[in-house]
């Protein structure tokens, strides 16, 4: 017998038969100067190639890719079958104004309670300030835009100046805050703010257009090859709802890594753990909101960089359905498996942003003719009844493939409370070929990257990049365009898989990563590192919603025994977000006793 290996189409593929193996990566840790030599080793015509190809046989590519006949066509972006629309909601209008849409999702919360050091009431032991806390002291006096921002900026400053740097924001103008946060500031004085989000703080991740600020993503020199001329889309939205602008947001270097690791400016700290990192590649959008000193911000998500940095850092991360938000003005507007989407504190406040930016571009609806996008009543005993009739999905060998049981123990803890609380019901799911959609993914989002910054690399910019950055390239570089049809065959395969899985359940729920967030090497600071088993384990559960365009999101569910932040996240169908929403909110309300003060947390909003 040859190598050859014939897989079955998807529909045939025996599900009793199918045996969950956990991820076992074969590459090597390295940081320092014994990293910058790898480099120049993989870079080298010759030996390079060599040890990438020895690399991923070990890692068993070559037999994926190389040797196997997959029946299915090639899936070259996400196509999704009609869904059934979703009970409980309010629907919104793509091509409204998005203040009239945030308006609208207004009215889907509860009612507005005041906190209780407003009221003389007890409230939890810790809890972030809200959009809607900000909107009452606004509007009742008792702070306003501009005070917020005077206390805002010298804690940017600050951070900006500690030895090593440890920027949440790499682009940053204190006077054009000030301007912005005067002119909200006077609305509010006038009776007219433009929205709830007027005078709302928000960052947006270095990867999305936002002026007067150069787009590098995270890079020393993409703003001299790209200028910014205008908004991005959703930053545009945002700005018309009067929302705040603080700057662009440290990420790590185009988004080609998990951890945050940013040479090049300096590294965003874990605000529960300074010595760990964020998670990434939206490092400083998580950071920024888990530090209290923003409400929200934007980050781009191509693998899990909105719901990884969520997760480790304790807040909320949405990604949305493939094509749900408009991508121009991205540095990643071209791509299949990326989309923009919110972090926030909380469930509301992402709900708040996400009616303000949603919003599909002309191609998307063409070509995948989405759903109306929609947001769930919370305040409704609809709501409760949904909950009630909820299927959740679990594949218990998966979901327990994690390197601290705290973690699958306290995401196992909270779904029991769903359950015992809502009446929700646990279903147990299988989910065939879990290896090949790693790869799947790792081809398809590898080709794209290095699509987009191909040209500038033969322009002689390669050698400007991280080492990290490199690393990648060269392994993408590897890759040829018979294996970037077969992970688009396979895509189709998961796809079939995936869809199947929700004619049972409505939604699939997993711990957001399999680790809590890993320490910083103190010799990765200057260099940075590469440690494929760290990234391995923070993407393990994330994949599946980028190569298949699925919503999910990244709800904090408490802290393992080192007190480092645990979040769970929930797939749901295309288009679903309003389910995802619905359940993410209960979830929260069953944690909020538990929520602990960040070790780095600013107040900004203290009016006593």
């Amino acid at each position: 017998m040859g190598k050859k290996h014939v897989m079955v189409p998807a529909q045939e593929v025996d599900l009793s038969t199918v045996k969950y193996e956990p991820e076992s990566i074969q590459a090597p840790h390295l940081t320092g100067f014994i990293f910058k030599v790898f480099v120049s080793i993989i870079e080298a015509p010759v030996i390079g190639s060599l040890l990438i190809s020895y690399l991923k046989k070990k890692n068993k590519f070559i037999e994926l890719f190389r040797n196997t006949v997959i029946p299915e066509t090639p899936m070259f972006k996400p196509e999704f079958p009609p869904q059934e629309p979703e009970h409980g909601v309010v629907t919104f209008d793509e091509d409204g104004k998005p203040e009239d849409r945030v308006e609208s999702a207004l009215k889907c919360l509860p009612d507005y309670d005041l906190p209780g050091s407003w009221n003389g009431n007890q409230d939890p032991p810790f809890k972030y300030w809200k959009i809607r806390d900000y909107a009452y002291a606004y509007r009742s006096g008792l702070a306003t835009p501009s005070i917020v921002a005077e206390r805002i900026i010298p804690i940017i400053e600050e951070f900006s100046s500690k030895k090593p740097p440890q920027p949440l924001l790499i682009s940053f103008e204190a006077e054009e805050v000030r301007k912005q946060a005067a002119a909200s500031t006077k609305r509010f004085e006038e009776g007219k703010p433009l929205s709830i989000l007027d005078g709302i703080f928000m960052a947006i991740k270095d990867d999305i257009d936002c002026l007067p600020h150069p787009s590098k993503s995270g890079s020393t020199w993409m703003h001299q090859v790209r200028s910014v001329k205008k908004d991005a889309v959703c930053v545009s939205r945002l700005r018309s709802c009067g929302v705040i602008l603080l700057g662009k947001a440290n990420m790590h270097e185009f988004g080609m890594g998990t951890t945050g690791n940013n040479p090049n400016f300096g590294t965003a700290r874990n605000p529960h753990a300074p010595e760990r990192y964020t998670g990434g590649s939206s490092s400083g959008p998580a950071a920024i909101v888990a530090s209290g000193l923003c409400s929200a911000a934007l980050g781009t998500d191509g693998g899990g960089s909105i719901r990884i940095p969520s997760s480790l850092c304790g807040v909320v991360g949405f990604k949305t359905t493939y094509g749900r938000t408009d991508m121009e003005g991205s540095l990643c507007d071209a791509g299949t498996v990326e989309i923009i989407g919110p972090i926030a504190s909380t469930v509301e406040d992402v709900m708040l942003v996400y009616a303000a930016i949603l919003g599909s571009s002309l191609a998307s609806r063409n070509s995948l003719q989405p759903s109306a996008p929609c947001l769930p009543i919370l305040s409704a005993h609809d709501s409760l009844n949904a909950l009630e009739s909820l299927r959740i999905g679990k594949y218990t060998t998966w979901f327990n493939d994690v390197n601290s049981t705290d973690i699958s123990d306290k995401c196992e803890d909270i779904l029991g409370l769903l359950c015992k609380t809502h009446g929700c019901r646990m279903v147990e799911i299988v989910i065939p070929e879990l290896h090949e959609m790693r790869n799947a993914h790792l081809v398809s989002i590898g080709s794209e990257m290095l699509c987009s910054v191909n040209p500038d690399c033969e322009d002689g910019k390669a050698a400007r990049m991280t080492y990290d950055t490199r690393t990648s390239l060269a392994l993408f570089r590897s890759f040829t365009a018979s294996d970037y049809v077969a992970a688009q065959c396979l895509r189709r395969r998961i796809m079939y898989h995936h869809m199947a899985i929700f004619k049972n359940v409505d939604v699939i729920v997993t711990p957001t990563t399999g680790m809590t967030a890993p320490m910083i090497p103190p010799s990765a600071l200057l260099h940075g590192e590469t440690d494929m088993q760290v990234t391995g384990d923070l993407m393990r559960f994330t994949l599946a919603a980028n190569l298949l365009g699925l919503p999910a999101i990244s709800v904090p569910v408490g802290f393992d025994k080192q007190g480092l932040p645990i979040g769970l996240q929930l797939i749901g169908r295309p288009w679903g977000e309003a389910s995802l929403l619905r359940v993410a909110s209960a979830i929260e309300e069953l944690c909020v006793k538990s929520k602990k003060k960040p070790v780095s947390f600013y107040d900004v909003l203290k009016t006593n």
